[in-house]
């Protein structure tokens, strides 16, 4: 096929279709089809199914992934004056429930002196999005222009950005495709479609935080393993090092599950660090260490991670953390008075524990479900979502609890709408007689 002068869209799903291996000019010629609209949405769709099926190799995955990122521009730093080997770095996360990590590690990693442009998105199913949760605060813009991006860079350190038109555009299509035909769950397109996105941004490195568990995308640990290898092998073919993370998200990560409500958590992680949640603290402070090292910031890890605390607990993060805020349109004195600022729901119900025992396990798709449920989350990519709902308070695995002691707090747009999220979350929260084992969040580093 690749012989031929013109290329056939169809003929390349027939490959693929049938097992065989891709052309690296096919592919290439497939995804500008997809950014210029030759190619259509069935065309689109039937390439998914066919790789979903019949997989791709990592030479058809790396030739897909940097096809996608030239789709678009692809940011140069050094024309916005900025030096060729600048400690310029990235983390993404696969989704979780009450994942706001990149709202705290993006300060932390530019208050220890690397840069951070970081690209994110919006909620997807069960899982929370780091722009919904910006998207609380008022006058925030998350779609600056790419030189506007370039000059907080500069002045802060660090900029959390929706993706824009002019990034990785055939990406933007192709996952609205994905996501109404059933092939998101594929490792060579989840792989494509994240570091198409993140590769844009002109990285030095990335970092992988890359979960498992009931309320992540991989239900199990080898699921997870997978993706990783296949994210960090692509990220290498593409020069750019990467290291990945394999974290557990079993349960809720912190104690808040919704979008202003995790806001506030931040703002309580930042400036009262010695009252953050165990697992959030160390998930964020493992990732920042590895960000400071692949970077080039920073050459040991036991010395980044020191680092990465003292900005934290000097308050150092949280100045930055405010800084961007205002650079990208939120108020001036958001942390010192962020109640003035985000709303939250006024229904609010305690769900209590029906017996006493330990906190076991619990459904944590069930809860972030139980949050779209409330308007939190999309069911449509459309649909305008409810910043001021969700949970706080929520019970961790392995707390000690006595019947009628809370397990959270909901907060809801109407009394019924929290009445079923009462009844969600009890049923999602098992409490045993005997305390469960706790295993660290950070399950396995997998390296390029």
């Amino acid at each position: 096929m690749s012989n031929t002068s013109i290329f056939i869209p169809q003929e390349l799903i027939r490959t693929k279709r049938d097992g065989g291996i891709m052309a690296k000019e096919d592919i290439v010629s497939f995804v500008a089809g997809i950014t210029d609209g030759s190619v259509t949405d069935a065309q689109i769709s039937a390439f998914a199914m066919a790789v979903f099926f019949t997989d791709m190799t990592p030479d058809e995955g790396a030739a897909l992934t940097l096809a996608m990122r030239d789709s678009g521009d692809v940011i140069d730093w050094t024309k916005y004056g900025f030096d060729k080997d600048a400690p310029i770095v990235d983390k993404h996360s696969t989704g979780g429930v009450g994942d706001k990590v990149s709202l705290m590690l993006a300060p932390i990693v530019a208050a220890c002196g690397a840069y951070v442009p970081m690209i994110s998105g919006s909620g997807l199913g069960h899982t929370g999005g780091t722009l919904d949760k910006l998207e609380a605060i008022p006058g925030y813009d998350p779609y600056p222009t790419i030189d506007r991006f370039a000059e907080i860079q500069r002045k802060v350190g660090c900029s959390v950005i929706g993706q824009t038109a002019a990034l990785a555009p055939a990406d933007r299509r192709f996952y609205g495709i994905r996501d109404v035909t059933a092939t998101v769950e594929s490792i060579p397109l989840i792989t494509a479609s994240i570091l198409s996105k993140k590769l844009s941004a002109g990285l030095r490195g990335l970092v992988m935080d890359v979960k498992f568990g009931n309320g992540a995308f991989m239900q199990t640990a080898e699921e997870a393993r997978l993706l990783a290898t296949n994210i960090v092998r692509v990220a290498a073919a593409a020069n750019t090092p990467t290291v990945a993370l394999l974290t557990d998200m079993n349960q809720v990560l912190g104690t808040t599950a919704g979008n202003a409500v995790e806001m506030v958590e931040t703002i309580e992680f930042l400036t009262n660090p010695t009252n953050a949640d165990v697992r959030l603290l160390d998930v964020t402070l493992d990732l920042a260490a590895h960000m400071l090292c692949i970077s080039g910031a920073k050459t040991d890890l036991a010395d980044a991670r020191k680092s990465a605390e003292t900005a934290l607990n000097t308050g150092r993060a949280a100045e930055v953390f405010s800084q961007m805020l205002a650079e990208q349109g939120g108020p001036v004195d958001f942390m010192e008075h962020s109640e003035k600022y985000l709303k939250i729901a006024k229904n609010e119900k305690v769900i209590l524990a029906e017996s006493d025992g330990f906190v076991s396990a619990m459904d944590t798709r069930a809860i972030g479900m139980a949050v779209v449920a409330l308007g939190g989350g999309r069911t449509d990519p459309a649909q305008k979502i409810d910043h001021s709902v969700g949970f706080t308070e929520i019970c961790q695995i392995g707390d000690k609890v006595k019947q009628g002691q809370p397990l959270a707090r909901v907060f809801a747009a109407t009394e019924d709408a929290a009445s079923a999220a009462v009844a969600t979350l009890t049923t999602a929260v098992q409490i045993s007689s005997t305390a469960p084992s706790i295993k660290p969040i950070t399950a396995e580093i997998i390296r390029g």
